[in-house]
């Protein structure tokens, strides 16, 4: 099965964008996984799935139990998405190990088994916008990832060679200043406190937010 079946089967399951690149050098950072797992996965397939513009438009101060439900609903399809790509790899011959959109392995540094984003970055799907998420050309930040690692041999994306240029709508709206002018003086710390905030207050019982998602618009 060659990368534009995968991509065909991605796509006629729901997801809406698609890539691969090569990700051999990025291995060593995946701590959450046990290096046997990911032995000769040199390939990372990223699954990307647009997040509803509607939902969106609900979320005015924080997160609602609507993009609550939302969020968990497209995590589904996305783990769903990358099983069958994994099944259908594995059929080929070949290992694959899919990776959760949304599992958090450590709840104090807020990690998960690896950065989704940036698998995307070599995938092509887009480039990590001041807000800290990856931002793609069409559609922004609306859009949640999962991965699947492979020693399946794929032709791979190019990378996105853009930025978030003059747009600074994300720090116009974040409730508690935590983005900067780069996403490497994004402040982790005031974020996930507002978070914690947000799950409590807001009755949503996970750390989402939605509001830089929602101003986010290549």
């Amino acid at each position: 099965m060659s990368y534009d079946k995968l991509k065909e089967l991605a796509l006629s399951e729901g997801i809406s964008v698609f890539g691969a690149g090569y990700i051999e050098d990025l291995r060593p950072h995946f701590d959450a996984l046990l290096p046997e797992q990911t032995e000769g996965l040199s390939y990372g397939i990223s699954l990307g799935i647009r997040v509803s513009d509607s939902v969106l438009k609900g979320v005015i101060t924080g997160p609602t139990r609507h993009y609550l439900h939302h969020y968990k609903m497209l995590n589904l399809l996305l783990d769903q998405t990358a099983l069958k790509l994994t099944l259908s790899i594995q059929a080929m011959g070949y290992k694959a190990l899919p990776i959760p959109a949304s599992q958090i392995i450590d709840w104090e540094k807020q990690t998960a088994h690896l950065s989704h984003k940036m698998i995307a970055l070599r995938a092509g799907i887009g480039w990590i916008g001041r807000n800290n998420l990856l931002v793609h050309p069409e559609l922004g930040s609306k859009i949640r990832l999962a991965t699947v690692l492979t020693d399946m041999p794929l032709k791979t994306d190019c990378p996105v060679e853009k930025n978030c240029g003059e747009c600074r709508k994300c720090i116009e709206i974040c409730p508690v200043s935590a983005i900067g002018e780069t996403h490497k003086e994004w402040n982790k710390t005031v974020c996930l406190e507002k978070l914690k905030y947000f799950a409590k207050v807001y009755s949503v019982g996970q750390y989402i937010c939605g509001l830089c998602v929602k101003a986010c618009q290549p």
